[in-house]
């Protein structure tokens, strides 16, 4: 849709650090069972906290502990995939390696150290938690659809931070409800969602509804980044992430 006498660039760098701190949260407020814990509150029940137990009990090669239910689980030592390893994705990385995470990563701009799209299917069934930021796409539309769901270890957990469509909503509700996997969600298909829709009520899901950049500084770094494109620009410099090909 672009004319070829125009140059596109995106913002990378401007939503990372929000959206990272988004995905850290998801991720410990997922493993520390905090949205089953909200519930108890609401529903003034502290006795039930020992159903937490039945969401550790998802995982595979999980076992109920007799002499002490297992309360909260742990990001130490779990085996992160984080699928768009762009500045969004490292970002992601680098804070989520101080609580002792051990990281995949997957571009498609394979490096050392960063596999390409192409080993999804060798990598989801190794990781604990799977973080989705990549962009949509013609290859990553419904990038994690009812067989790749399949593929990832019973009980682990989807954190999608991209957009909505690169996860197929249909099997992700069914996974969801089969007790398949978790997941924790601020981008969905559609969205935004509407009233009635069964994810609203699907089980093991936190879901926020796409505010993951809605910061106050938010704007004033995407304003000193156009400022500076434009600069570049009537100075005739090589401008910031210009895209090339499909966005």
């Amino acid at each position: 849709m672009i004319p070829r006498s125009v140059i596109l660039c995106n913002a990378r760098g401007v939503h990372d650090g929000p959206t990272a701190e988004w995905a850290v949260t998801a991720v410990l407020a997922m493993q520390k069972y905090l949205p089953f814990y909200v519930g108890l509150q609401q529903r003034e029940d502290w006795d039930g906290k020992k159903g937490a137990e039945d969401i550790y009990l998802l995982s595979d090669g999980a076992v109920r502990d007799v002499t002490c239910p297992i309360l909260m689980e742990e990001i130490s030592d779990k085996t992160v995939l984080i699928v768009g390893y762009g500045s969004i994705g490292q970002a992601i990385e680098r804070r989520l390696e101080s609580f002792g995470a051990k990281f995949l990563r997957i571009s498609r701009s394979p490096r050392v150290g960063v596999a390409a799209a192409t080993a999804l299917d060798e990598l989801l069934p190794l990781a604990d938690i799977v973080v989705l930021a990549t962009p949509l796409t013609t290859e990553t539309r419904h990038m994690i659809d009812a067989v790749r769901l399949a593929k990832m270890k019973r009980g682990s957990l989807l954190v999608n931070v991209g957009r909505g469509a690169v996860v197929e909503t249909d099997a992700l509700t069914s996974a969801l409800r089969d007790g398949k996997i978790r997941a924790a969600l601020d981008v969905t298909d559609p969205e935004p969602l509407p009233r009635g829709h069964p994810l609203w009520k699907a089980p093991n899901l936190l879901v926020t509804p796409h505010v993951a950049t809605d910061t106050p500084t938010f704007m004033a770094r995407a304003f000193a980044f156009a400022a500076e494109q434009a600069r570049r620009f009537a100075r005739g410099e090589k401008l910031h992430n210009i895209v090339h090909g499909e966005y």
